[in-house]
């Protein structure tokens, strides 16, 4: 066909619009006015073929140059008008066009194969303990997952019996009809476009080409890890399909709840009880930590609820940066029951006190944070 209406205007651009512009007026067209979606629609295929034959010419330089400067009959005296549907033209819209439409290609060419597919990446959750996350830990975990048959190398057929060429598409991968205008190869359905079907099918995968195993996979727990840190193990996912890269194995961490240590970030909380007596003489406690025993000096006074911190006893830092700390919490706790011994005492302590019973009023501080709070 041959069109004597303007270019530009059938793509709706500016006449300098780059070639960019060009190509998304163009797709914008070729899927609007597209045969399989408007079928039987004449007026549509007009439009599509006008769209193309545009396009031939505004995205070729020098068909550009001479339709710019001559208009149509530049192009006719020249020998280069739009002759029919140049497949090189169409190459960078077939994989949209394709997608949409449910066929490979437009314009004539062989219909393509199926993609390499990179494998699905798999998850899986791990529970370790405290003192893990501040050690570090290598673990071994069992793993089901799909992988390639060693029997039948992935075809899904029996080694023996080999293959057989596909009787719809005879071994081409694809089927040709028309539609309207266009001549049409579509992807075989029978064989997926491989061009080949299975004799019959391996009997060590059921004909899937893969199985489904159980695989021993170790994994590093670095030392600082959370509840919620994922650690990724490249190449242990899923098996890619048609030659493509496996997937990822990603490991979630939980931490288990421990019976003394509460974990704050990096920072590591327990509790320590006391007397009255060592609360108001002062002591020295020994804590049981991750780095062996710790004596803790607990000051003379000290008042229930108090936080004294040993320095670098917390959890390391993920990335590198040094450790937390410890923190001893002191909870004074009173004897409930008293030796006669001990009451005697307590009396005479009670004496020699001060007796300080006023209701004390609340600082300005502690109003403001109960207001925000």
């Amino acid at each position: 066909m041959a069109t004597n209406k303007d270019y530009y205007e059938i793509l709706g651009v500016d006449r300098n619009a780059d070639l960019q512009e060009i190509k998304r007026a163009y797709r914008r067209l070729a899927l609007k006015y597209h045969p399989d979606r408007n079928p039987g629609d004449k007026e549509a295929e007009e439009k599509f073929k006008e769209a193309a034959e545009a396009y031939s010419v505004l995205s070729d330089p020098e068909k550009r140059a001479l339709y710019d400067r001559y208009g149509h009959a530049g192009l006719q005296q020249q020998g280069v008008g739009f002759t029919g549907f140049e497949p090189d033209i169409f190459a960078e819209f077939s994989d949209i066009l394709g997608d949409l439409f449910g066929f490979e290609d437009l314009f004539g060419r062989r219909a393509r194969r199926e993609r390499p597919r990179r494998g699905e990446d798999l998850r899986y959750d791990l529970e370790i303990d405290l003192e893990d996350c501040i050690r570090g830990k290598t673990v071994e975990i069992q793993l089901p997952r799909w992988e390639t048959c060693g029997e039948c190398g992935g075809s899904g057929a029996d080694p023996r019996e080999g293959m057989t060429s596909c009787p719809t598409c005879h071994g081409r991968g694809y089927v040709v009809f028309h539609q309207g205008f266009l001549t049409i190869r579509r992807t075989c359905s029978a064989c997926g476009g491989a061009g080949r079907r299975i004799r019959k099918a391996c009997s060590y995968c059921g004909g899937q080409g893969q199985r489904r195993v159980e695989r021993k996979i170790r994994v590093d727990i670095p030392p600082g890890v959370d509840t919620g840190t994922r650690i990724r193990v490249p190449n242990e996912g899923q098996p890619g399909l048609n030659g493509g890269p496996p997937g990822d194995l990603y490991v979630f961490i939980k931490v288990r709840p421990h019976p003394v240590f509460e974990r704050r970030g990096n920072d590591l909380y327990c509790v320590v009880p006391v007397n009255v007596a060592q609360a108001a003489l002062g002591t020295q406690v020994d804590v049981l930590t991750f780095d062996g025993l710790k004596t803790v000096e607990i000051p003379a006074g000290v008042q229930h609820g108090e936080e004294i911190r040993v320095p670098g006893l917390g959890v390391p830092d993920i990335n590198g940066r040094g450790r937390g700390d410890l923190y001893v919490r002191v909870e004074v706790r009173i004897p409930k029951k008293l030796t006669r011994e001990q009451r005697k005492l307590f009396e005479q302590l009670r004496e020699l006190l001060p007796a300080e019973n006023e209701p004390q009023a609340r600082g300005l501080f502690d109003r403001v944070k109960d207001y925000f709070n």
